[in-house]
């Protein structure tokens, strides 16, 4: 349902922007003019792609729950073009598109948008009850297996039943115990861990099952279709099974580094513009130097020095974790951290090869030497750059501590398990949801 509402949202766009424009051509422009042979057909493309564009960064239609956050979405999503579109007219100083067209279609998607994004909600609400997942292994492991699903996952699912091995035991009165329990609670999975992957009475009723269409999984599968992520008791015994794609394909690292430096190049714009603005700032609300420059570990262990607008105060201790409302941060800093701004510096450092613009986040060589210690596989991460974004990022957000460090860890292997131009495209698509939606820290 969910993809049908997508569907649904791109064919609206594609119909208010086109009819509306036709329309115009045919019925109101003075005189009339063939619309598909004129230049404004091109805007017409580029004007879907920001209503398209603005409606997922704003997490249409099947990110938006409640009626009043679908209803904020559509508005600002659609206006958020609409001003676009017109701020790129007054820069080129030419009407590229009608304000007929570019208004008319804001008030014909904001309804659509409402409509395609209660689709959406229908659907979600079917999908949550799809996968209804029966855990044989440990209570501990069912536990934050359901955790690690409320919190949010790829694939929607719950855990319905969780099984010790022992209680499979075929008897007498029941001789097949697991199947009684998959149908008792309509489960669509069944999630099995090492000590059951070893057990023949358990993986023949698991095989009698499988024939009949209910999917079966290891944990550590599970979680990486799942979740996105891979369990932490099974990072160090996967963390060499598995090939690399900047170090083992040639030809993805040579792609990556041509699409870091396009985006660079890009980012060097937003850079000239936003630098003088926190020159200016930094003079009344973050008085000190305007560049935040500290050593972080690169690509092999390298040490690099990475760029930021500075954001906490000059002088300050910036080897600790850095908190939630910590006190260092200043209040023009906490503006520059939550629209990410602080970020923007890092461009330099993507055009000089330091860091990628997907990849792990580089840390400080402190953090580094702790928790290489406490996680023997942890300079696994290192094989490839870091970079600006990442799916740890993405899913986890900021570390304040090693229990989140450890947790992003889990995030950041299965990255390195599934690393290729389309995964790093489809998580600089989220980061930009992300930061749209205000979300990080």
């Amino acid at each position: 349902m969910r993809r049908l509402a997508r569907l649904a949202l791109a064919f609206g766009v594609v119909v208010a922007v086109f009819g509306l424009s036709k329309f115009h051509a045919a019925e109101v422009a003075s005189p009339p003019y063939d619309f598909t042979e004129s230049s404004r057909f091109g805007w017409a493309l580029v004007y879907i792609g920001l209503l398209g564009g603005a409606a997922y960064g704003f997490g249409l239609p099947d990110l938006t729950r409640t009626r009043r956050s679908i209803v904020g979405a559509s508005v600002i999503s659609t206006l958020a073009a609409a001003a676009a579109i017109s701020a790129v007219q007054l820069v080129v100083g030419t009407g590229l598109l009608p304000r007929y067209v570019v208004f008319g279609s804001v008030l014909l998607l904001i309804p659509w948008f409402w409509i395609c994004a209660n689709l959406a909600g229908d659907g979600r609400s079917r999908d949550e009850e799809r996968d209804r997942v029966v855990v044989i292994g440990s209570w501990a492991d069912a536990a934050d297996l359901t955790l690690e699903l409320e919190r949010g996952a790829e694939r929607p699912a719950s855990v319905v039943a969780t099984l010790e091995p022992d209680e499979l035991r075929p008897t007498a009165s029941q001789r097949r115990p697991l199947r009684a329990v998959v149908e008792a609670e309509r489960a669509s999975v069944v999630v099995l861990d090492r000590e059951a992957q070893n057990d023949p009475r358990i993986i023949g009723q698991v095989a009698e099952l499988h024939e009949q269409g209910v999917r079966v999984r290891t944990l550590s599968l599970f979680y990486e279709q799942w979740l996105g992520k891979l369990p932490v008791a099974e990072l160090e015994r996967v963390s060499l099974f598995f090939d690399i794609g900047e170090v083992h394909r040639s030809r993805y690292a040579r792609q990556r580094r041509v699409l870091d430096i396009a985006v660079g190049l890009v980012g060097l714009v937003p850079l000239a513009i936003v630098a003088p603005f926190v020159m200016v700032a930094n003079l009344f609300g973050n008085k000190g130097p305007m560049l935040f420059r500290q050593s972080r570990v690169g690509q092999n262990g390298e040490p690099f020095e990475i760029l930021k607008f500075r954001s906490m105060t000059a002088g300050g201790d910036s080897t600790t974790w850095t908190q939630k409302n910590d006190p260092r941060i200043t209040p023009f800093g906490n503006f520059l951290r939550r629209s990410h701004l602080d970020e923007l510096p890092q461009v330099i450092n993507i055009l000089a090869g330091d860091i990628a613009l997907v990849g792990p986040r580089p840390e400080q060589q402190g953090y580094v030497d702790e928790l290489r210690e406490k996680l023997p596989f942890y300079d696994l991460r290192h094989l490839v750059k870091p970079g600006l974004t990442g799916w740890a990022q993405v899913k986890y957000g900021y570390a304040g501590d090693e229990g989140d460090a450890l947790e992003k860890l889990q995030y950041e292997f299965y990255y390195l398990r599934h690393q290729d131009i389309s995964f790093d495209i489809r998580i600089v698509v989220r980061t930009v949801r992300s930061v749209l939606r205000g979300f990080g820290r």
